[in-house]
């Protein structure tokens, strides 16, 4: 009988509470790291190329530099002046020409100089004139410009309402134009719109 053989220790009652099935050791890290490597692994397959961001980054800026370019393209411009054709010291015009609400323009040639002014009916339907200027922008030429209700100065941006007009003025509003209504004829008077030649005189400008 060999007295030398060794004698299997028995689990402790810990041990075998541990590890009721034997695992061996690390299996546990083991699995943990494998279940990380396979949700990592899908996020990266998951995830755009750099190049897919790129190409979505750059659409983005095309669009935006259209809708831009739309914008700028649908600004309100303002119809070519016509020529007064004065009757003697007159200017008279139907009033059915302005029944759409639409701000007409006109010039009138003194001498070296062209003076602008616009008619519209406003919203409140009166007939309403004015130069194409004030008394502070009109040394930048750059006059008016209708959209929908209200008149847009082209030179500040300020806006005044169709109902203002000949109503109000000095500041940027537009300079009034004495009219008066006979009938279905607009009339202005010749030397009224003389009185506006001092906008008109714009030094520098031929």
């Amino acid at each position: 009988m060999n007295l030398f053989l060794k004698k299997e220790t028995p689990m402790s009652e810990n041990s075998k509470r541990s590890n009721p099935r034997n695992i061996p050791a690390g299996a546990d890290v083991d699995k943990r790291k494998a279940k990380m490597e396979a949700v990592f692994g899908t996020q990266r397959k998951n995830r755009p190329p750099r190049y897919a961001l790129a190409a979505i980054a750059l659409l983005i800026s095309v669009c935006a530099v259209y809708a831009w370019m739309q914008l700028k393209t649908e600004e309100p411009t303002a119809a070519a002046p016509l020529a007064s054709n004065p009757t003697g010291s007159q200017i008279t015009l139907s009033v059915n020409l302005f029944g759409d609400g639409k701000a007409r323009y006109y010039e009138y040639r003194a001498g070296d100089s062209t003076i602008r002014y616009f008619i519209i009916r406003s919203s409140d339907g009166v007939l309403r004139a004015a130069f194409d200027a004030c008394d502070v922008c009109w040394r930048a030429g750059k006059g008016y410009v209708q959209a929908d209700d209200v008149m847009v100065c082209k030179n500040c941006g300020q806006q005044f309402a169709s109902v203002l007009v000949n109503e109000v003025k000095g500041g940027c509003n537009p300079a009034p134009l004495d009219r008066s209504i006979q009938g279905d004829r607009l009339i202005i008077e010749v030397k009224d719109i003389l009185e506006g030649k001092k906008y008109f005189d714009i030094p520098g400008k031929v």
